[in-house]
C-alpha cells in the first residue's frame, strides 16, 4: 500500500518534502540539510546508487547540449562539478561555465575538484533555482543533472531559467523519471529500498537517502514534466528515456523575454 499522500484524495498544500507536505521555507531548509550531510560523499554514493550509469547519463546530456567553444553556460544545481567539468571541456578557455547551487557544502567540493583539474574558466555562484542572478539571456545554455526535484518551486525555477537563456537558447534536464514497464518499476522500487540502509552505512545519513527515495517517486512524470517546460516557455521541448525511463533527459529551447 502506497504511504504517498498524493493518493490519498485529500487536498493538498504546501510542497512535497518527500512523502512530506511542508512549506516552501520549510522544504528549503532541509534540502539544504540533506546536501550539507552528504556533500562530501556525494559521488561515491552516486556510483553505488547507479552501478556508475550516472556518469554515462551525464555523458549523453553533454552530448545533446550542442555547446560550442565560446559559448557562456549555466550548470545549475551543479553541486560537486561533474557536469561543469564536462562543459569547461566543451566551451574551452574562452567560453565559461557557471556553477550554481544553493548549497554552500557542495558548492566548496565542486570548486576544490574543479580548480584542482585545472578548469579556470568555472565561476561560482550560490543562489536559490527560483531566483537566480543573473541578466536576460545571458547564457547560451543551461543544464540540471539530479536537482529539479529538490526545488522547491520547479514551475518558478523553470521560468527563470527561459529569462536567462538568450532566446533559442538549450535547456537540458536529466532526472530521475518513471519507469514504462511495470516489472522493471517493481524491481527498481525494490532496488530504492536499500539506498537508506547504503547510506547509513556509508555517509551516516540513512534519513538522507530515504527522502531520496521518496523524492524521485513524487516527481513528475516524462509526460507531466515536458508540460512543465513547456508553460515556463520553451518550445521543441522532447524528452529521452535512458534505462528504460529510470532516467530522463528533457531538452527544450528558450523562447526568450523582451
Amino acid at each position: 500500500m502506497s504511504t504517498d499522500p498524493s493518493d490519498s484524495g485529500q487536498p493538498l498544500t504546501g510542497v512535497s518534502f518527500g512523502y512530506e507536505r511542508v512549506s516552501q521555507q520549510e522544504k528549503t531548509r532541509r534540502v539544504a540539510g540533506v546536501f550539507s550531510s552528504v556533500a562530501q560523499r556525494y559521488d561515491l554514493m552516486n556510483d553505488l546508487m547507479s552501478a556508475g550509469t550516472h556518469r554515462l547519463m551525464k555523458r549523453m546530456m553533454v552530448e545533446l547540449s550542442s555547446v560550442q567553444p565560446g559559448n557562456r553556460v549555466l550548470d545549475l544545481a551543479g553541486g560537486t562539478g561533474d557536469i561543469s567539468a564536462l562543459l569547461a571541456q566543451r566551451v574551452g578557455a574562452q567560453g565559461q561555465v557557471v556553477l550554481a547551487d544553493i548549497n554552500p557544502q557542495m558548492i566548496d567540493v565542486g570548486r576544490d575538484r574543479l580548480i584542482d583539474a585545472g578548469y579556470l574558466q568555472v565561476s561560482y555562484a550560490q543562489s536559490a533555482a527560483e531566483k537566480l542572478p543573473f541578466k536576460n539571456g545571458s547564457f547560451d545554455c543551461a543544464t540540471i543533472s539530479f536537482g529539479l526535484r529538490n526545488f522547491t518551486a520547479k514551475d518558478q525555477a523553470l521560468a527563470e531559467l527561459n529569462r536567462v537563456l538568450r532566446p533559442e537558447g538549450v535547456l537540458l534536464i536529466l532526472e530521475f523519471s518513471q519507469p514504462a514497464n511495470p516489472i522493471l518499476e517493481t524491481a527498481y522500487h525494490a532496488f530504492q529500498s536499500f539506498w537508506p540502509l547504503m547510506g547509513k552505512a556509508l555517509v551516516g545519513e540513512g534519513d538522507s537517502y530515504r527522502y531520496l527515495v521518496e523524492s524521485i517517486r513524487v516527481h513528475p512524470s516524462q509526460k507531466a514534466l515536458k508540460v512543465m517546460i513547456e508553460d515556463a516557455g520553451f518550445h521543441s521541448v522532447t524528452y529521452h528515456n535512458l534505462l528504460g525511463g529510470i532516467a530522463a533527459i528533457h531538452r527544450g529551447l528558450a523562447a526568450g523575454r523582451t
